[in-house]
């Protein structure tokens, strides 16, 4: 296992580098980095729908979107960042791997007396409150599963940067941003400032695993990343795509996470469809869309009917695209 220390706080490269090293890298690898203020958003997350713009606009906030699921988070100099990438296990599913990356960071808080345990499809938490919210993404037969680890951070910036959409909080009172989230600053017998709590869970970590091996970028790493994080992580197009406009909008909070449908029906034909979500998965969305409606090239004509899409879909195992989300659950979200 490689360990990398990472000084960059630039989000776009701390974005990028996680998908170069995710791609690039057969090593196992353990990362820990910082972002300067952001929001980073998951990979089908509709961008405008979770963020206040003219307070992200005004408070020079970047946003930017990641390759794994899951929902926006909230990063400062006050955050630390963990990531960890090995070979993936044969059947594991998303509970499984969060379980498996979170514990050596639930033992390192234990280590420091903070009783901090994984609560819910991926939230790390000490005393109902959340400091940790994680992602995981699988490339081939790779799994890469970040997380943020709320230190000092701001929780003004936080509370305002992100919206409370009213969907997660079906069948129960709205609470603040602010209200359900905690620092482990807080909860620590004696006091640390963030500099000194990463290289405590770095030593905690390393400990744990006797062949790693420290490792810094070569120079073509470096450039690699640039170019993704130029490219890619820095793009109008990425981080935001476009705002979609259907005739037909479903929004529906359901077992797996947030859905949303976006589609076109003409002709009875559906066309046009986007689905966006903090859902987990382990096959891209893209890729259940084309199972629907084609690609540009080769469109599929489905009617909107149940019937129809059940057809299209049979022998699917949604699971893979939507976790702990039923076929009828997706299906119904189509009318």
């Amino acid at each position: 296992m490689l360990y990398i220390d990472d000084s960059s706080i630039d989000p776009y490269k701390n974005l990028a580098a996680e998908e170069y090293l995710l791609k690039n890298f057969d090593e196992s690898v353990f990362r820990l980095w910082r972002n300067d203020n952001a929001i980073i958003v998951g990979r089908y997350q509709n961008t405008m729908a979770e963020i206040d713009i003219d307070y992200v606009k005004a408070n020079d906030i970047k946003v930017i979107r990641r390759i794994t699921g899951g929902g926006a988070v909230f990063h400062d100099l006050g955050n630390l960042n963990f990531t960890f990438i090995e070979k993936k296990t044969d059947g594991e599913d998303s509970s499984a791997m969060f379980k498996r990356f979170t514990s050596p960071i639930i033992d390192a808080l234990g280590s420091l007396g903070v009783n901090a345990y994984l609560e819910g499809r991926n939230d790390l938490l000490i005393n109902d409150k959340k400091f940790s919210g994680n992602a995981v993404c699988v490339d081939k037969n790779r799994i890469l599963q970040h997380g943020t680890l709320l230190f000092s951070a701001s929780m003004a910036n936080l509370a305002n940067a992100l919206r409370n959409r009213p969907e997660k909080f079906h069948g129960k009172a709205v609470q603040s941003n602010r209200s359900r989230v905690t620092n482990i600053a807080s909860w620590l017998k004696e006091p640390m400032d963030i500099t000194q709590f990463k290289d405590y869970v770095a030593k905690f970590i390393c400990s744990k695993y006797p062949e790693i091996t420290p490792y810094n970028y070569s120079k073509d790493d470096l450039l690699a990343i640039e170019s993704l994080s130029k490219n890619k992580y820095a793009t109008e197009q990425w981080n935001f795509g476009q705002s979609p406009k259907y005739s037909f909008k479903k929004v529906k909070k359901l077992a797996g996470g947030i859905v949303e449908v976006y589609f076109s029906v003409n002709k009875s034909i559906i066309q046009e469809l986007k689905i966006y979500g903090d859902y987990f998965f382990t096959k891209p969305t893209e890729d259940f869309i084309k199972l629907i409606t084609g690609t540009q090239d080769t469109p599929i004509e489905t009617m909107h009917s149940k019937d129809a899409i059940n057809e299209r879909i049979k022998g699917v195992n949604i699971s893979e695209y939507f976790h702990n989300i039923s076929k009828e659950d997706i299906i119904d979200m189509l009318f």
